[in-house]
Order: structure tokens, then C-alpha cells, then sequence
């Protein structure tokens, strides 16, 4: 595309091939906001399970749900969805770090593909890049495929119109900025998850003060999970875990008082919108993943505990007692939630 000024050159298309996380997908956005900001149209490619995470990026000009299943290589699928995409880009970010993440732009033959190394796929990228050692934090380890002077201090930002954060508050008979939300899940594993009665407690004693109800976040497979708090909190829960989209789960945080959650994808969209919240943290460390936004609060204990398990990364509790969650008690969590509103 070119604006017909002689010697003018087209805006570099580029697609980029989305991480597979909730979390690392608003992490990425610094990247994609840097793309932009240089003149790069961005096309993003996701999981159906990611994708409506870039509806609220505003970097991205489109959005392809990739027809894969997770964890499978879809061979077939992929050559069809290259064939469509040839001729279309000039450059390729590959965000993920495997071999199949690869493989689309690969087909599609984009001239210009750039990733980091690892699983024997530098022979699909053009710029392979030499992978960070340990857990890097996520913002620089993403926007370091941006190449020269990326601003590695760059905190995520998500947007959403008004008109849609209210329409989706209506839609569960709420207003914004009367109701909290609580993300009480994390596909991850136990390791991750707040126990359930803490977030009862905690429920009840923010609904107590003005009777503002606390809407329960997350995926069908934790409505069980949702549906346990909401019968030990007095009445104070609405369970919306199951029975609202991906977009509209993003758009109820926008539109809360603030958010109580797990180290989870739902945790960075909050802090993504500059949403008071507070963050439980056990087996995994925010010194990796952190919320970034002046308004969240992180309660991890592992100075507090003297526990030489901590971070663990482990999907369960290896000696069985869980104490860095349980440990943080409803009373502190709620006199955090209370200091990122001020």
C-alpha cells in the first residue's frame, strides 16, 4: 500500500502468531503497541481460547482464530490456513516457542520470520534469536523480538469501548463500577488456587459493607469451583464461571471496583485496565509473571514463611499442606484490595 509520494514505501503487514496463554497474551501487547507504533499493520493469529484478548489490544487490525487443537501438530489445518495467508505479509513474530508455532508462517512463506530458538526450529524462522536463560520477565522477553531500542519498561495496556463494558454489565443485570470480581481458577493446577472458603470470607466481608455483589469469573471447568464460593458466601456471589464468553469476562473486569484472583490470565487483564485488584501467589513467583499496574497488590509469602520450596513451579503441593496459599489469610487480602483503591 503505498501513499503515491515517489520513493514512498508501504507499511510492513505483519502477522503474529499468538501465545496460547490468557496472561502472556495482554503480555505481549508492549510488542504489539511497539509494532504499531513504527508503522507495522498487525494481523495476530490465536487460539479460539486467546483470540478475544486482542479485541481489547488496540495495536491489532485483525484477528485469525487458528483452527487448532491443543497440543496437536494439525498438519493439514496449518498448510490450509498458509495457503490463505500467502502474499499477504512481509514479516512474521512468532511469539510461542515451539516447533508447530513456527510452521504456518514457515508454509506461508513470509519472507521475513523472527522467533527465538528452540525444539530445532531455527531452520523456520529467518532471525532465530538465542533464548534468555531461566524465567526472563515476560514484557522484555516478548519485545525483545521488536528489535533495536525496545522499552522494556513498558507495562501492558488493554481498552474497551464504554458502550461495550456497559452493555455486557446489563447483560448480567449490573452496573459498572457497583459489583467486584473474584477469578478464583487457574488451569495451572491447586498450586495456584487460593482456597475456596478464603475467597468465601472474603466475599462476604465486601459485600457486608454496602451490599455489592462479587461476580465469580472462569472457564466451565471452574463453575464447580465457582458454585462451591458462592454457596459458603452469605449470598454475596453471582457464579458467571461457564456462562459468559472470554470478551465478556474481560469486559465485566473493565468494568468492576476491582478484582481478587490467582496468579492467572484474568489477574493481567485487570491489571491490563488499571483495575484495583489483589494477587495471591503460592507456587509461582511475581518476580516472573507480576501484575503490572500501580494499582495491584501482590500478597506472596515466601520471605514471611521461610519456605525454601518457594517458588516450587509444581502443579501440586509436593509435602501436601499448600501453606503459601493458605497462609494468606481473607483479612489481608481484603486490607490489600483496600490500599490499591486508594
Amino acid at each position: 500500500m503505498s501513499d503515491g509520494a515517489p520513493g514512498a514505501r508501504a507499511a510492513p503487514r505483519s502477522f503474529v502468531v499468538a501465545p496460547q496463554w490468557i496472561g502472556d497474551a495482554v503480555m505481549a501487547e508492549p510488542l504489539l503497541a511497539t509494532l504499531a507504533e513504527r508503522g507495522e499493520t498487525l494481523t495476530v493469529a490465536a487460539l479460539p481460547w486467546v483470540a478475544p484478548v486482542f479485541a481489547a489490544i488496540p495495536a491489532v487490525e485483525a484477528t485469525i482464530e487458528l483452527p487448532f487443537a491443543h497440543g496437536r501438530l494439525d498438519w493439514g489445518a496449518r498448510r490450509r490456513v498458509a495457503a490463505a495467508l500467502r502474499d499477504r505479509f512481509d514479516v512474521a513474530y512468532v511469539l510461542p516457542n515451539s516447533f508447530k508455532a513456527a510452521l504456518v508462517p514457515w508454509l506461508a512463506r513470509i519472507p521475513r520470520r523472527v522467533g527465538y530458538r528452540g525444539e530445532a526450529r531455527a531452520v523456520l524462522l529467518t532471525d532465530a534469536r538465542d533464548r534468555p536463560r531461566g524465567r526472563p520477565p515476560m514484557v522484555p522477553f516478548y519485545g525483545a523480538l521488536a528489535g533495536g531500542a525496545f522499552d522494556a519498561a513498558r507495562r501492558p495496556r488493554l481498552s474497551l469501548p464504554r458502550e461495550r463494558i456497559g452493555a455486557t454489565a446489563a447483560a448480567h443485570a449490573l452496573v459498572p463500577s457497583s459489583y467486584w470480581t473474584f477469578a478464583p481458577g487457574a488451569e495451572y493446577g491447586p498450586a495456584k488456587r487460593w482456597p475456596a472458603e478464603h475467597y468465601a470470607a472474603l466475599a462476604r466481608a465486601l459485600h457486608a459493607r454496602d451490599g455489592a455483589p462479587i461476580v465469580l469469573l472462569g472457564s466451565p471447568q471452574e463453575a464447580a469451583l465457582c458454585d462451591e464460593i458462592a454457596a459458603h458466601s452469605a449470598g454475596a456471589c453471582r457464579v458467571v464461571a461457564g456462562r459468559a464468553t472470554l470478551l465478556d469476562a474481560i469486559a465485566l473486569i473493565a468494568g468492576s471496583r476491582g478484582l481478587a484472583s490467582n496468579d492467572s490470565g484474568l489477574m493481567h487483564v485487570a491489571a491490563g485496565f488499571g483495575v484495583p485488584q489483589v494477587a495471591v501467589f503460592g507456587s509461582t513467583s511475581p518476580l516472573h509473571t507480576p501484575p503490572l499496574s500501580d494499582r495491584a497488590r501482590v500478597l506472596w509469602l515466601k520471605d514471611e514463611l521461610d519456605l525454601d520450596c518457594m517458588p516450587c513451579f509444581d502443579r501440586t503441593c509436593r509435602f501436601g499442606h499448600y501453606r503459601c496459599l493458605t497462609a494468606v489469610t481473607p483479612e489481608r487480602a481484603l486490607a490489600a484490595l483496600d490500599s490499591a483503591l486508594i
